[in-house]
């Protein structure tokens, strides 16, 4: 199958590198512009579009995909197939209907649950105990075509949604050559989604990362995990010093919500109902400390308390 590849990393790179080795041909990866990073706003090149260079794809990266000029080049590719996974943008017809074979979404779920931005987190957010991907012929409506292809996999009791995502993304790249597979050979098969099941998604945004210490423990346990790598789940310690929490376990334990129960060697808080021990955590403008570490320095103390932050600043 002659293919153009739309994504963007993290998730969208192991994908496309499952498709290049493949006997299926890549004619080009479409991904949108390097935009400027970190403090110094530098353009760095991303891991997509050098996994493509180092193979001698061909690189586009309209900030319109819906642009004349981008589409007539697609049409002189002239592709069997459009493949997607994590592109970000919203695609109309005239790209889905550009390629005989339409668009191939590889989701990352099991749909019609979590249908759209943001699957992972809110499978682990959500305390699902499996997940998976879909390949799906891609329609104007969020998430509702028929699916081709699933696989299947159980959700680690401590997986954060950036470790998840990885281990998808591998899924979703077998799961996409062997949907090609049954493309080029004329074998495949199509199932509607049964749209009574579906439930949606949201995109994340940073304020999702705020601590309300009033939840429950194993609910605020999930939201570390589903929220790490980005954009972390955040608190104010007593001294109004932000906090970022990498990992985080519920524990027994009764307290006003947000009362520090320990801070020796270990940082345990107070939560609606439980507490919930803190693992490891980014203090603001420092690295990762393991809790116990932490605390060698932190000056906290049993019965402080901690606090919901009204912004996000990392």
């Amino acid at each position: 199958m002659r293919v153009v590849f739309f994504g963007s990393p993290p998730f969208a790179v192991p994908v496309f590198e499952r498709l290049a080795a493949s006997a299926h041909r890549v004619l080009a990866l479409v991904t949108l512009p390097d935009k400027p990073q970190g403090r110094g706003q530098r353009v760095a090149e991303s891991p997509l579009v050098a996994a493509a260079a180092a193979r001698g794809i061909e690189v586009l990266q309209p900030a319109n995909p819906h642009d004349e000029a981008f589409l007539a080049r697609l049409r002189e590719l002239a592709p069997d197939v459009l493949v997607v996974a994590s592109y970000g943008v919203i695609m109309k017809s005239v790209l889905l209907e550009l390629a005989p074979h339409g668009a191939l979404n590889v989701h990352a779920s099991l749909l019609p649950r979590h249908r759209g931005a943001s699957p992972i987190q809110a499978s682990i957010a959500h305390g699902d105990a499996e997940t998976g991907v879909a390949i799906q012929k891609m329609v104007l409506a969020l998430d509702e075509g028929d699916v081709l292809v699933e696989r299947r996999t159980a959700i680690g009791a401590h997986e954060t949604a950036g470790e998840l995502g990885a281990r998808l993304a591998i899924l979703g790249g077998e799961a996409l050559i062997e949907t090609l597979d049954a493309l080029a050979a004329g074998r495949a098969r199509a199932t509607p989604q049964d749209s009574s099941r579906a439930t949606y998604t949201r995109k994340i945004k940073k304020t999702h990362g705020r601590v309300d210490w009033t939840r429950a423990a194993d609910e605020l346990e999930r939201q570390v995990r589903a929220l790490n790598p980005w954009p972390l789940a955040r608190t104010l310690d007593p001294k109004g010093r932000e906090l970022a929490i990498l990992r985080a376990r519920a524990v027994d334990g009764a307290g006003a919500p947000g009362e520090i129960l320990a801070a020796d060697a270990k940082l345990v808080v107070a939560c609606g109902r439980g507490a919930l021990e803190i693992q490891e955590l980014v203090p603001a403008g420092k690295r990762a400390l393991a809790a116990e570490e932490f605390l060698r320095g932190a000056r906290l103390e049993r019965g402080g308390r901690m606090t919901s932050p009204e912004n996000a600043t990392r």
